[in-house]
């Protein structure tokens, strides 16, 4: 009787950093399956984001100026204005300096901040569906889906800079809603509740479409369940909503 040989199996070859880019548009499984399967760098999708927040950062500088938009900030919130309304003029402007110089610190500073708020939602992330669900996740792994995840938001800011220079007027720029993929663009946070407009503001297309991959991907790399993921991410989102909306409508 003669042998019967077996071919090896071919390991399937990993993907680019360009090509889990466009998979996590067009075929976000290949991404995670390739996050899972040890390829976790994600260098590429941390310097788009910082790309594109520069560019926004630079139109914002030239169309606006960091010190309207303090001020339209602050005239946004009717209680912020009325604590303005209670300090003198020098206290005012003081006041109006460093929320300026806060604001554009906080934005010049996006490539640290997105670190940060990675890092801590892979954390959190990495203790809910490992120890609540049973998964095997690593935190890099989860950091790299995280990246990846976060892509689409990239759309909300290119949508940003449209309405930019499409002749928006300077007095009427927010930064918190800059362009119109949720509900509370299409509302005055003046006219409405902040604890409403905060939740309107938070059903965002590119948030959820984010959520979506982002529950898709944890749920991948720790092998679970994707209903897991999804009650996993979702679940967090729907506390951290409902908390924010309930604090604003409390404190303004």
């Amino acid at each position: 009787m003669s042998d019967i040989g077996f071919a090896p199996v071919a390991e399937q070859a990993s993907l680019t950093q360009w090509q889990r880019v466009a998979n996590t548009f067009t075929a976000p499984s290949k991404t995670f399956e390739d996050i899972k399967h040890g390829n976790q760098t994600w260098w590429l999708p941390f310097v788009l984001m910082i790309v594109i927040s520069y560019i926004f950062f630079a139109a914002v500088s030239y169309q606006i100026g960091w010190a309207q938009v303090a001020t339209n900030t602050a005239q946004m919130n009717p209680k912020s204005q009325q604590r303005m309304a209670q300090l003198s003029a020098d206290q005012r402007e003081m006041s109006m300096r460093v929320s300026q110089y806060a604001i554009e610190g906080s934005v010049a500073a996006s490539p640290l901040l997105i670190l940060i708020v990675g890092a801590i939602v892979s954390g959190v992330m990495l203790g809910t569906i490992n120890f609540l669900f049973g998964g095997k996740a690593t935190f890099p792994a989860l950091f790299s889906v995280w990246m990846f995840a976060s892509l689409p938001t990239l759309i909300k800011t290119l949508l940003g800079l449209i309405v930019l220079f499409a002749g928006m007027a300077p007095e009427s720029f927010n930064l918190a809603n800059y362009a119109p993929t949720n509900l509370g663009a299409f509302l005055s946070p003046q006219d409405v509740n902040a604890g409403l407009y905060r939740l309107a503001s938070a059903i965002d297309l590119t948030t959820i479409w984010y959520l979506i991959l982002f529950s898709m991907g944890v749920a991948t790399v720790a092998g679970v369940k994707k209903s897991s993921g999804y009650i996993a991410v979702f679940g967090w989102w729907g506390i951290i909503v409902v908390l924010s909306a309930g604090t604003a409508a409390i404190f303004g």
